[in-house]
């Protein structure tokens, strides 16, 4: 049986819809679609429908207008965001990836709001490049990070609403990874996602990283930044506990490898600047094995 039969989802313009966030999802999601993969097959297509409308929030940000003026992306992005939000209040969408995200909100009475915070956010991408403290930047990991936590729970299912403080921290502590990871990725962008007055109590200013060498300074920093996303993980790590059992070995698997590329970025020396820090393909294999029996077992259990 597939994904979208276990799931209920029968017609056929859905389907497609469906389809096309699974697409992306695999396309561009590595860890991402790996975790969703360990997901109860009716589970899976509405994880997918939330991250196909990220993802094509985020490429429109970054990706497909890139010859575009920022006046010009923030149109492009506004008139979508738009037409999503109505779909949201009408329950209906032509949009190829809308239609999706609108019956998978329906379904689990997703909140809207979380999906104006997270537009607000990719707005944010187009105006804001540096900010001046973790409450700064906090605005922005909110919208683009905590809230696909909260939109996710509804879909995993909860034991408590303790899980939803989790939801938030794991979120927050995956963004964060990847903004460590990608400092200069995001310097080519001309952006900054490390707290620019954290960076300055280790002796680090914007020119330093512009000049994109390592120095004492900055793996100094970094170390202060890595040790905020593993003390996010371990707050995090109860709030798996109130996940519905079957789909607990997911998160588990996310939140060890999402969180799991700051111990990556100290393999290499804390070299952002000259190397990319990766997951291993072992590390990988490690990690989903396990996920995987433990979730086969879920399964079982319930049965």
């Amino acid at each position: 049986m597939s994904e979208l039969d276990a799931a209920g989802i029968t017609d056929p313009v859905l389907r497609a819809s469906y389809a096309e966030c699974k697409r992306l999802n695999s396309l561009h999601g590595k860890t991402y679609y790996l975790a969703t993969l360990l997901l109860p097959p009716a589970k899976r297509p509405f994880v997918h429908a939330l991250y196909g409308f990220a993802r094509y929030a985020d490429e429109i940000v970054d990706d497909l207008a890139s010859t575009l003026t920022p006046q010009e992306k923030a149109d492009v992005l506004r008139t979508w965001s738009s037409g999503v939000l109505a779909d949201l209040a009408t329950g209906k969408s032509n949009d190829a990836v809308g239609a999706a995200l609108v019956d998978t909100v329906s379904r689990f009475a997703i909140p809207h709001q979380h999906f104006v915070d997270f537009l607000h956010s990719m707005e944010m991408d187009l105006t804001v490049s540096t900010y001046a403290t973790f409450d700064d930047l906090y605005e922005y990991v909110y919208g683009s990070a905590a809230v696909i936590g909260l939109q996710m729970l509804p879909i995993l299912g909860t034991l408590s609403d303790g899980a939803y403080e989790s939801a938030k921290k794991l979120g927050v502590a995956f963004q964060l990874a990847n903004f460590i990871r990608d400092v200069g990725e995001d310097l080519d962008r001309g952006r900054i996602y490390l707290p620019l007055d954290e960076l300055a109590a280790h002796g680090v200013t914007e020119e330093m990283l512009y000049k994109r060498v390592l120095t004492p300074e900055i793996t100094s920093a970094l170390k202060f930044q890595i040790a905020r996303v593993r003390q996010l993980q371990k707050e995090a790590d109860a709030g798996i506990e109130l996940l519905d059992p079957t789909s607990r070995p997911c998160i588990r698997a996310a939140s060890e490898l999402y969180c799991g590329i700051v111990d990556e970025v100290e393999a290499i020396g804390y070299d952002i600047f000259n190397k990319r820090a990766k997951t291993s393909t072992a590390r990988r294999v490690r990690v989903a094995g396990k996920a995987y029996l433990q979730a086969i077992s879920a399964r079982r259990a319930l049965r």
